[in-house]
């Protein structure tokens, strides 16, 4: 299974939606809170290519975008392949 990270808020309900899915997947990941680590904010827009927003998830070295994007992903049927891949 491939790593997951997902950069998130707290006050965010679109990160806590996409940990949910993420959850009834049985997916394990590493979460990390720019708003308790507002060091790590450079570093998420640099990797999701100029985006600002959280949250902002990566499967591998894969940038999934954000919750409506891993929605839609599992919706096609795309995510669960992703998040298996070798």
């Amino acid at each position: 299974m491939q790593s997951v990270e997902i950069y998130t808020s707290p006050l965010c309900g679109f990160c806590h939606a996409a940990k949910r899915l993420l959850t009834q997947k049985g997916v394990s990941f590493s979460e990390i809170d720019v708003l308790a680590d507002p060091g790590r904010k450079p570093e998420m827009i640099d990797r999701a290519g100029g985006a600002r927003t959280v949250p902002q998830i990566f499967v591998g070295t894969t940038h999934v975008g954000g919750c409506d994007e891993l929605y839609a992903l599992d919706r096609a049927g795309k995510l669960d392949p992703l998040l298996q891949a070798a």
